[in-house]
C-alpha cells in the first residue's frame, strides 16, 4: 500500500493549489479526483479575480490573492491568461444604485481602492459598450480575470514537475479514520495510507464526511453559462450586476463568457467520456439561456445576436453565509476541509491553497480564519443567498 503525507481530494483550483503548496514544502502528496482537473466549479466558472463585492472576511484573502495572480504564471511556468483590467458592478435602477454606493463606502473603509461611478457617462468612459440605461457602477481597477483551463493546466504541469502523485478518474469511496485520526483513503481502484486529508471536493464533499458524522450545510443551485464564438474586442472588464443575477466578460481569445445567477438544479448530472477522461455534464434549461441573452442585450446592447459556440451549467456549493469553510474538522485529527466557496473561490485559490496546506501540516495560518470555522453552522440550516459570483 502506498503511503503519503497528505491526500488532497478534488482537483479544482483549491485542490491543485493546496497540493502545490504542500509539495513545495516537502510533503509527499497524492491529488485525487473522480473526474479530472477543473471538471466541476473551477471549470465552469467565470474565472474572475476580484476583490470588489467580497464579504469583509474574504477581502484580505482576495487582496493577497490578487497580488499572487500578477506573477503566478511565472511561478507555475505556464500561462494563466490573467488580465488585470478591472471589475464593474452595474446599477440598473435607483435601488441598485444605493446598494452599490453603500458597498463602495464599506469596502473603501476596509482599505480597498474601489471607486463609485455616479453616472452613465462615468461608466461608459471606462467601458463604452455598456448601455446608456445603466445609472451607475462600482469600479475596482485592480480586479481582473484569468482562464480556468489554462490556470488548471499550469498548476497540473507544475505538480508533475515537483513529484505530486496524480490520480484522476478514480472516485474516493471512503476516508479512513482510526482512533480519531485520519489513517487512509480508499478509491474505486486502490487504497493508500495517509497522515492527513484535505477535502476540496466542493458539492461532493459531504458524501465523504457524512459517514464520519460531520457535514457542512450547503445548497446546490446551478449557474448557466454561455460562451460565444470569438468576436472583436468590446469589453476588457469583468461585468457584474447588483443582486448577482448576471455576470460576463470577454476572454483573451475574444469569446464572450456570460452567466446567469443562481438557478434551481433538478439533481441530474450526466457523466460523459472525453479525450481527457470522464467529465460531468449538467444541462441548463432553455429559459435560463434566453434570460442570459436578454440581460446581455440590455447591459451591452447589440451583442445579443452573437453566435453561441457552447453552453453548460455548473453547481455552487452555497453555504448559509455564502463564504467557505477553511478549517480542521473537529474531532478528526488530520482532516481539513476547504469547501462552500459559493461560486467565488477561483480568485482565492492561490491563498486558500496555502491556508489549507498550513492547516493540515499543523501550522498556524497567517490569516484570521474565525469567520471560516467548521462549526459556525451548528444551529444553522442551508439556505444562503448568492450576491455575486465569479
Amino acid at each position: 500500500m502506498d503511503k503519503f503525507d497528505v491526500a488532497v481530494i478534488g482537483a479544482g483550483i483549491t485542490g491543485v493549489a493546496t497540493a502545490y503548496a504542500l509539495a513545495k514544502g516537502g510533503a509527499k502528496v497524492a491529488l485525487i479526483d473522480r473526474f479530472g482537473p477543473a471538471a466541476m466549479a473551477s471549470g465552469w466558472t467565470l474565472a474572475g479575480v476580484r476583490q470588489s463585492g467580497r464579504h469583509p472576511a474574504e477581502l484580505p484573502l482576495a487582496m493577497e490573492a490578487v497580488e499572487i495572480w500578477r506573477t503566478l504564471h511565472e511561478e507555475l511556468g505556464a500561462p494563466t491568461q490573467y488580465r488585470r483590467k478591472g471589475n464593474l458592478r452595474l446599477a440598473r435602477n435607483a435601488d441598485e444604485y444605493e446598494q452599490i454606493r453603500a458597498m463602495v463606502a464599506s469596502q473603501q473603509a476596509s482599505g480597498l481602492d474601489l471607486t463609485f461611478l455616479p453616472g452613465n457617462a462615468d461608466v461608459r468612459a471606462i467601458a463604452p459598450a455598456v448601455s446608456p440605461g445603466i445609472v451607475g457602477a462600482s469600479f475596482c481597477a485592480t480586479d481582473g480575470h484569468a482562464d480556468p483551463q489554462a490556470t488548471s493546466a499550469a498548476y497540473m504541469g507544475a505538480l508533475k514537475r515537483i513529484g505530486v502523485t496524480i490520480v484522476m478518474a478514480e472516485k474516493v469511496e471512503a476516508i479512513g479514520v482510526t482512533a480519531g485520526k485520519v489513517s487512509g483513503v480508499r478509491t474505486s481502484a486502490r487504497s493508500m495510507a495517509v497522515d492527513g486529508v484535505v477535502l476540496a471536493a466542493g458539492v461532493m464533499g459531504n458524501e465523504l464526511m457524512k459517514p464520519l458524522g460531520v457535514s457542512v450545510p450547503i445548497e446546490t443551485p446551478m449557474v448557466a453559462v454561455i460562451r460565444s464564438v470569438p468576436i472583436a474586442l468590446v469589453l476588457e472588464q469583468v461585468i457584474g450586476v447588483s443582486g448577482g443575477d448576471w455576470a460576463g466578460r470577454q476572454q483573451a481569445d475574444g469569446r464572450l463568457r456570460i452567466t446567469s445567477g443562481a438557478l434551481a438544479w433538478n439533481g441530474v448530472m450526466d457523466t460523459v467520456q472525453t479525450d481527457a477522461g470522464p467529465r460531468p455534464v449538467i444541462r441548463p434549461p432553455l429559459s435560463s439561456l434566453r434570460e442570459i441573452i436578454e440581460k446581455l442585450d440590455h447591459l451591452l446592447p447589440g451583442l445579443g445576436a452573437t453566435p453561441i459556440e457552447e453552453c453548460w451549467a455548473g453547481l455552487l456549493d452555497l453555504t448559509p453565509d455564502a463564504i467557505p469553510v477553511l478549517d480542521r474538522v473537529p474531532g478528526i485529527e488530520g482532516l481539513v476541509v476547504g469547501m462552500g466557496f459559493s461560486g467565488h473561490g477561483f480568485c482565492l485559490g492561490p491563498v486558500t491553497g496555502r491556508i489549507l496546506a498550513d492547516l493540515v501540516s499543523g501550522r498556524a495560518p497567517c490569516h484570521d480564519l474565525s469567520s471560516f470555522t467548521f462549526d459556525r453552522f451548528r444551529d444553522t440550516a442551508a439556505g444562503g443567498r448568492l450576491e455575486l459570483h465569479g
